[in-house]
């Protein structure tokens, strides 16, 4: 290299203190110099196109050599064997890592099942509150379509983070559940039909109201537009009167 217009020649035995000379290299090739002094080693394709330039005008301090038909540059004190070695050191790395994480897998695996299992025995032990109720869960379960469609209004619920702490009716098309949502008990008529009709509507109302609680519906399918717009319309009346 040269310092100014005056080149600089070492002997073998001082060629390190070549590296004080870094400094003197110009902006994209003392940048090269300083990353590589930082990293000791660069992969060539990995660099972009103006440090892959400068590292091929900085010879003195960047030696090129070739691992599995890639290039590398190292840095002109430090030995091709540390990289070799930092290499088997990463590999090691990598191959203990994939084996904690195929344990944690078959943990989560384990623990997910747990769960699941412990959610049925739940679920089981509230159905058998009485007789009747046990019963009725019996044909639920029993008849596919039911059991169905049970899942489903279970994994609606569980999204909305609402839980379900008693089953009070299974037919065959509807499910009767008191919820909670929050702090708040609510009662819950779910219709496996996409259509509800104003008599759905009315008796799940008296339902809710015989136990003092609120209501709500679930169904496949939206309310017909006669029954939404009544519904708007009565979030709007304040009173009905009779004229006398």
């Amino acid at each position: 290299m040269r310092v100014g217009s005056s080149p600089i020649y070492y002997l073998d035995d001082n060629h390190k203190d070549l590296e004080r000379f870094g400094n003197n290299l110009k902006s994209k090739e003392k940048e090269a110099f300083l990353l590589l002094q930082e990293r000791k080693f660069l992969e060539y394709e990995s660099q972009d196109a103006p440090i892959r330039v400068a590292l091929r005008q900085i010879r003195d301090f960047a030696i090129p050599f070739k691992i599995n038909e890639k290039i590398f540059w190292r840095f002109f004190t430090t030995q091709e064997s540390e990289f070799i070695s930092k290499e088997k050191l990463t590999i090691k790395e990598k191959e203990e890592t994939k084996g904690k994480l195929e344990i944690l897998e078959k943990e989560k695996a384990k623990q997910e099942e747990k769960i699941e299992k412990k959610e049925k025995k739940t679920l089981i032990k509230k159905t058998t509150k009485s007789k009747e109720k046990t019963k009725t869960i019996a044909k639920a379960v029993s008849a596919k379509k039911n059991e169905q469609f049970f899942n489903k209004v279970k994994e609606f619920l569980k999204k909305k983070q609402r839980e379900i702490i008693d089953i009070q009716g299974v037919t065959k098309d509807t499910l009767t559940l008191k919820i909670k949502e929050g702090e708040q008990e609510i009662l819950l008529k779910a219709y496996n039909k996409k259509r509800l009709s104003e008599t759905d509507i009315i008796k799940s109302y008296k339902k809710a109201q015989e136990q003092g609680l609120k209501c709500s519906i679930l169904s496949l399918g939206e309310p017909s537009k006669k029954i939404a717009s009544l519904l708007e319309a009565l979030k709007e009346i304040s009173q009905i009167n009779k004229i006398e």
